[in-house]
Protein backbone atom coordinates (compact mmCIF):
# COMPACT_ATOMS: atom_id res chain seq x y z
CA UNK A 1 0.00 0.00 0.00
CA UNK A 2 2.75 2.37 1.21
CA UNK A 3 4.37 1.60 -2.54
CA UNK A 4 1.34 2.42 -4.22
CA UNK A 5 0.53 5.57 -2.62
CA UNK A 6 4.35 7.32 -2.92
CA UNK A 7 4.39 5.59 -6.42
CA UNK A 8 7.21 7.44 -7.92
CA UNK A 9 6.52 10.25 -10.68
CA UNK A 10 8.61 12.63 -13.04
CA UNK A 11 9.18 16.09 -10.98
CA UNK A 12 7.93 17.77 -14.75
CA UNK A 13 4.38 16.33 -13.79
CA UNK A 14 4.30 17.59 -10.39
CA UNK A 15 5.05 21.18 -11.89
CA UNK A 16 2.62 20.92 -14.70
CA UNK A 17 0.21 19.87 -12.31
CA UNK A 18 1.20 22.88 -9.44
CA UNK A 19 0.73 25.31 -12.51
CA UNK A 20 -2.98 24.26 -13.75
CA UNK A 21 -4.07 24.27 -10.14
CA UNK A 22 -2.42 27.51 -9.11
CA UNK A 23 -3.59 29.16 -12.32
CA UNK A 24 -7.39 27.08 -11.94
CA UNK A 25 -7.64 29.12 -8.61
CA UNK A 26 -7.06 32.55 -10.05
CA UNK A 27 -9.31 32.14 -12.77
CA UNK A 28 -11.75 30.66 -10.64
CA UNK A 29 -12.11 34.17 -8.47
CA UNK A 30 -12.48 35.92 -11.40
CA UNK A 31 -14.65 33.87 -13.47
CA UNK A 32 -16.70 31.05 -11.41
CA UNK A 33 -16.69 32.46 -7.72
CA UNK A 34 -16.86 35.87 -8.11
CA UNK A 35 -20.11 35.75 -6.32
CA UNK A 36 -18.79 35.13 -3.10
CA UNK A 37 -17.62 39.09 -2.93
CA UNK A 38 -21.64 40.01 -2.94
CA UNK A 39 -22.00 37.90 0.55
CA UNK A 40 -20.62 41.16 2.67
CA UNK A 41 -24.05 42.78 0.77
CA UNK A 42 -25.97 39.79 3.12
CA UNK A 43 -27.02 40.46 6.96
CA UNK A 44 -24.60 38.45 9.02
CA UNK A 45 -27.43 36.82 10.86
CA UNK A 46 -27.72 34.72 7.40
CA UNK A 47 -24.34 33.28 8.36
CA UNK A 48 -24.12 30.05 9.01
CA UNK A 49 -20.60 28.94 8.60
CA UNK A 50 -19.50 25.03 8.02
CA UNK A 51 -18.61 23.06 11.20
CA UNK A 52 -15.02 23.94 9.97
CA UNK A 53 -15.81 26.91 10.60
CA UNK A 54 -17.22 27.11 13.54
CA UNK A 55 -14.15 25.07 15.49
CA UNK A 56 -11.97 27.52 14.21
CA UNK A 57 -13.48 29.82 14.74
CA UNK A 58 -13.67 32.10 11.64
CA UNK A 59 -15.28 35.96 11.81
CA UNK A 60 -17.94 36.65 9.71
CA UNK A 61 -17.67 38.22 6.52
CA UNK A 62 -17.19 41.76 6.27
CA UNK A 63 -16.58 43.80 2.75
CA UNK A 64 -12.68 44.56 3.98
CA UNK A 65 -12.03 41.19 5.20
CA UNK A 66 -13.44 39.41 1.90
CA UNK A 67 -11.65 42.31 -0.82
CA UNK A 68 -8.27 41.61 1.26
CA UNK A 69 -8.59 37.57 0.62
CA UNK A 70 -9.83 38.69 -3.22
CA UNK A 71 -6.93 40.14 -3.71
CA UNK A 72 -4.13 38.24 -1.89
CA UNK A 73 -5.36 35.25 -2.86
CA UNK A 74 -4.91 36.44 -6.83
CA UNK A 75 -2.05 37.63 -6.44
CA UNK A 76 -0.14 34.48 -4.57
CA UNK A 77 -2.33 32.10 -6.60
CA UNK A 78 -0.51 33.54 -9.73
CA UNK A 79 2.97 33.84 -7.73
CA UNK A 80 2.92 30.13 -6.96
CA UNK A 81 1.83 29.13 -10.42
CA UNK A 82 5.39 29.77 -11.48
CA UNK A 83 6.68 27.17 -8.85
CA UNK A 84 8.65 29.90 -6.83
CA UNK A 85 8.42 29.11 -3.05
CA UNK A 86 6.28 25.82 -3.69
CA UNK A 87 5.81 25.26 0.39
CA UNK A 88 5.23 29.06 1.43
CA UNK A 89 2.85 29.92 -1.19
CA UNK A 90 1.48 26.87 -1.46
CA UNK A 91 0.80 26.98 2.17
CA UNK A 92 -0.97 30.30 2.33
CA UNK A 93 -2.96 29.80 -1.04
CA UNK A 94 -4.31 26.90 0.43
CA UNK A 95 -5.27 28.88 3.41
CA UNK A 96 -7.05 31.73 1.75
CA UNK A 97 -8.94 29.43 -1.07
CA UNK A 98 -10.27 27.51 2.07
CA UNK A 99 -11.50 30.68 4.06
CA UNK A 100 -12.78 31.94 0.41
CA UNK A 101 -14.86 28.37 -0.18
CA UNK A 102 -16.45 28.80 3.79
CA UNK A 103 -17.34 32.19 2.95
CA UNK A 104 -18.56 30.64 -0.41
CA UNK A 105 -20.50 27.87 1.08
CA UNK A 106 -21.88 29.21 5.12
CA UNK A 107 -24.98 30.38 3.09
CA UNK A 108 -27.26 27.52 2.45
CA UNK A 109 -25.50 25.48 -0.62
CA UNK A 110 -22.21 23.09 -0.26
CA UNK A 111 -20.83 22.18 -3.58
CA UNK A 112 -19.57 18.56 -3.95
CA UNK A 113 -17.07 19.96 -7.04
CA UNK A 114 -14.56 21.18 -5.01
CA UNK A 115 -13.01 18.52 -2.65
CA UNK A 116 -10.25 17.78 -5.32
CA UNK A 117 -9.16 20.36 -5.65
CA UNK A 118 -9.24 21.26 -2.02
CA UNK A 119 -7.06 17.91 -1.47
CA UNK A 120 -4.88 19.28 -4.14
CA UNK A 121 -4.23 22.19 -2.23
CA UNK A 122 -3.44 21.32 0.83
CA UNK A 123 -0.77 18.34 -0.66
CA UNK A 124 1.29 19.99 -3.32
CA UNK A 125 2.94 22.10 -0.46
CA UNK A 126 4.23 18.40 0.30
CA UNK A 127 5.68 17.65 -3.40
CA UNK A 128 8.89 20.18 -2.92
CA UNK A 129 10.53 21.30 -5.52
CA UNK A 130 9.71 20.79 -9.41
CA UNK A 131 10.48 21.89 -12.76
CA UNK A 132 9.24 21.75 -15.91
CA UNK A 133 10.48 18.96 -17.99
CA UNK A 134 12.19 17.52 -15.23
CA UNK A 135 12.09 13.32 -15.54
CA UNK A 136 13.52 13.16 -12.41
CA UNK A 137 11.52 10.70 -10.00
CA UNK A 138 9.49 11.77 -7.08
CA UNK A 139 8.06 9.79 -4.65
CA UNK A 140 6.89 12.66 -2.27
CA UNK A 141 5.40 14.62 -5.48
CA UNK A 142 3.83 11.11 -6.09
CA UNK A 143 2.13 10.83 -3.01
CA UNK A 144 0.72 14.17 -3.68
CA UNK A 145 -0.70 13.33 -7.01
CA UNK A 146 -2.31 10.05 -5.65
CA UNK A 147 -3.98 11.46 -2.59
CA UNK A 148 -5.75 14.07 -4.88
CA UNK A 149 -6.78 11.21 -7.51
CA UNK A 150 -8.22 9.17 -4.36
CA UNK A 151 -10.26 12.56 -3.51
CA UNK A 152 -10.91 13.03 -6.97
CA UNK A 153 -12.81 8.95 -7.09
CA UNK A 154 -14.10 9.57 -3.49
CA UNK A 155 -16.31 12.34 -5.17
CA UNK A 156 -17.89 10.20 -7.47
CA UNK A 157 -18.46 7.36 -5.33
CA UNK A 158 -19.45 9.15 -2.54
CA UNK A 159 -22.04 10.93 -4.31
CA UNK A 160 -23.49 7.70 -5.73
CA UNK A 161 -23.91 7.05 -2.04
CA UNK A 162 -25.38 10.30 -0.79
CA UNK A 163 -28.61 9.60 -3.73
CA UNK A 164 -29.10 5.92 -2.42
CA UNK A 165 -29.13 7.58 1.03
CA UNK A 166 -31.16 10.13 0.84
CA UNK A 167 -33.11 9.37 -2.66
CA UNK A 168 -32.81 5.61 -2.22
CA UNK A 169 -34.22 3.58 -5.21
CA UNK A 170 -36.30 6.42 -5.84
CA UNK A 171 -33.32 8.35 -7.29
CA UNK A 172 -32.93 5.68 -9.84
CA UNK A 173 -36.63 5.87 -11.02
CA UNK A 174 -37.72 9.54 -10.48
CA UNK A 175 -37.60 12.71 -12.16
CA UNK A 176 -34.15 14.15 -10.89
CA UNK A 177 -33.13 14.77 -14.64
CA UNK A 178 -36.49 16.09 -16.13
CA UNK A 179 -36.50 18.72 -13.15
CA UNK A 180 -32.96 19.63 -14.03
CA UNK A 181 -33.55 20.18 -17.65
CA UNK A 182 -36.63 22.04 -16.83
CA UNK A 183 -35.18 24.33 -14.38
CA UNK A 184 -31.89 24.68 -16.71
CA UNK A 185 -31.87 22.30 -19.58
CA UNK A 186 -30.42 23.34 -23.44
CA UNK A 187 -31.82 22.56 -26.32
CA UNK A 188 -29.49 19.54 -26.37
CA UNK A 189 -31.61 18.41 -23.39
CA UNK A 190 -35.05 18.97 -24.51
CA UNK A 191 -34.07 16.95 -27.48
CA UNK A 192 -33.09 14.45 -25.43
CA UNK A 193 -36.14 14.23 -23.15
CA UNK A 194 -38.20 13.32 -25.79
CA UNK A 195 -36.91 10.14 -26.27
CA UNK A 196 -39.14 7.77 -23.62
CA UNK A 197 -37.11 6.18 -20.63
CA UNK A 198 -33.59 7.83 -21.69
CA UNK A 199 -33.97 9.70 -18.72
CA UNK A 200 -34.36 6.79 -16.21
CA UNK A 201 -31.90 5.00 -18.16
CA UNK A 202 -29.07 7.97 -17.95
CA UNK A 203 -29.78 7.90 -13.91
CA UNK A 204 -29.54 4.15 -13.78
CA UNK A 205 -25.68 4.71 -15.78
CA UNK A 206 -25.02 7.87 -13.44
CA UNK A 207 -25.15 5.68 -10.58
CA UNK A 208 -23.32 2.86 -11.91
CA UNK A 209 -20.67 4.66 -13.09
CA UNK A 210 -19.73 6.70 -10.14
CA UNK A 211 -20.27 3.65 -7.94
CA UNK A 212 -17.66 1.67 -10.49
CA UNK A 213 -15.00 4.75 -10.85
CA UNK A 214 -12.90 3.05 -8.21
CA UNK A 215 -11.88 0.77 -10.61
CA UNK A 216 -9.31 2.98 -12.39
CA UNK A 217 -7.33 2.50 -9.68
CA UNK A 218 -6.95 -1.43 -11.16
CA UNK A 219 -6.27 -0.36 -14.98
CA UNK A 220 -3.08 -0.59 -16.17
CA UNK A 221 -1.83 2.87 -17.71
CA UNK A 222 -3.60 2.78 -21.36
CA UNK A 223 -6.94 1.59 -19.94
CA UNK A 224 -6.57 4.30 -17.11
CA UNK A 225 -6.40 7.38 -19.45
CA UNK A 226 -9.02 5.76 -21.16
CA UNK A 227 -11.27 5.76 -18.50
CA UNK A 228 -10.78 9.37 -17.20
CA UNK A 229 -11.35 10.37 -20.38
CA UNK A 230 -14.69 8.66 -20.58
CA UNK A 231 -15.05 11.13 -16.91
CA UNK A 232 -14.35 14.34 -18.92
CA UNK A 233 -16.88 13.36 -21.93
CA UNK A 234 -19.66 12.77 -19.14
CA UNK A 235 -18.85 16.40 -17.59
CA UNK A 236 -19.06 17.30 -21.65
CA UNK A 237 -22.18 16.61 -22.18
CA UNK A 238 -23.44 17.71 -18.45
CA UNK A 239 -22.66 21.01 -19.06
CA UNK A 240 -24.28 20.63 -22.66
CA UNK A 241 -27.17 19.28 -21.25
CA UNK A 242 -28.15 20.85 -18.09
CA UNK A 243 -25.14 23.56 -18.20
CA UNK A 244 -23.57 22.35 -14.43
CA UNK A 245 -19.66 22.91 -14.64
CA UNK A 246 -17.33 20.35 -12.53
CA UNK A 247 -14.91 22.79 -13.41
CA UNK A 248 -12.59 22.34 -10.13
CA UNK A 249 -13.43 18.69 -9.91
CA UNK A 250 -12.14 18.71 -13.83
CA UNK A 251 -9.16 20.64 -13.01
CA UNK A 252 -7.93 17.95 -10.04
CA UNK A 253 -8.47 15.16 -12.10
CA UNK A 254 -5.37 16.33 -14.24
CA UNK A 255 -3.90 14.71 -11.72
CA UNK A 256 -4.37 11.41 -13.50
CA UNK A 257 -2.66 12.25 -17.12
CA UNK A 258 0.61 12.75 -18.16
CA UNK A 259 1.15 16.57 -18.23
CA UNK A 260 5.08 16.31 -18.65
CA UNK A 261 4.09 15.90 -22.04
CA UNK A 262 2.34 18.81 -22.24
CA UNK A 263 4.79 21.67 -22.98
CA UNK A 264 2.77 24.50 -24.59
CA UNK A 265 6.22 26.97 -24.35
CA UNK A 266 8.29 24.37 -25.86
CA UNK A 267 6.02 23.98 -28.48
CA UNK A 268 5.84 27.76 -29.17
CA UNK A 269 9.90 27.98 -29.43
CA UNK A 270 9.29 25.19 -32.22
CA UNK A 271 6.86 27.07 -34.10
CA UNK A 272 8.69 30.77 -33.90
CA UNK A 273 12.52 29.03 -34.35
CA UNK A 274 10.58 27.34 -37.97
CA UNK A 275 9.21 30.49 -38.95
CA UNK A 276 12.80 32.24 -38.21
CA UNK A 277 15.50 31.83 -41.41
CA UNK A 278 18.40 29.82 -40.81
CA UNK A 279 21.95 31.59 -40.98
CA UNK A 280 23.67 31.43 -44.29
CA UNK A 281 26.77 30.13 -44.49
CA UNK A 282 29.55 31.30 -47.25
CA UNK A 283 32.62 29.56 -48.00
CA UNK A 284 35.28 32.16 -48.07
CA UNK A 285 37.28 30.50 -49.80
CA UNK A 286 35.85 31.02 -53.31
CA UNK A 287 35.41 34.47 -52.73
CA UNK A 288 37.85 37.81 -53.97
CA UNK A 289 40.43 39.04 -51.97
CA UNK A 290 39.34 42.05 -50.93
CA UNK A 291 35.70 40.16 -49.98
CA UNK A 292 38.09 37.68 -48.31
CA UNK A 293 39.51 40.75 -45.67
CA UNK A 294 36.45 41.87 -44.97
CA UNK A 295 35.83 38.60 -43.92
CA UNK A 296 38.42 38.43 -41.70
CA UNK A 297 40.21 35.65 -43.81
CA UNK A 298 43.79 35.52 -44.34
CA UNK A 299 44.86 36.24 -48.18
CA UNK A 300 45.84 33.23 -49.76
CA UNK A 301 49.01 33.46 -51.20
CA UNK A 302 50.77 34.88 -54.31
CA UNK A 303 53.22 33.67 -56.31
CA UNK A 304 56.26 32.28 -54.36
CA UNK A 305 55.45 34.80 -51.29
CA UNK A 306 55.79 32.66 -48.03
CA UNK A 307 52.30 31.81 -46.86
CA UNK A 308 53.07 33.42 -43.40
CA UNK A 309 54.68 36.58 -42.43
CA UNK A 310 58.08 37.44 -42.55
CA UNK A 311 60.94 37.08 -45.57
CA UNK A 312 59.76 36.85 -48.89
CA UNK A 313 61.07 33.30 -50.73
CA UNK A 314 62.41 35.55 -53.70
CA UNK A 315 65.17 37.58 -54.04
Amino acid sequence: MTRWLTEAVPRGRVAAFRTVIYLFVAADLVIFTPWVRTRVSVPGDLYRPLLIGRLLPLPTPTETLVTVIFWALLALALLAATGRAPRLLGWAVCALYLEWMIIAMSYGKVDHDRFGLLVALAVLPTAGRARHGDTTRTEAGGWALRVTQIAVICTYFLAAWAKLRFGGLDWLTGSVLARAIIRRGTDLADLIAQVPYLLIVAQFGIVAFELLSPVVFFLPARWRHAMVGFFYSFHVVTIATITISFAPHLAAMTSFLPLERVRPLVWARRVIGRGTPAPTSVDVDTLPEQDRARAGAEPAPRGDQAPVVGRPAGP
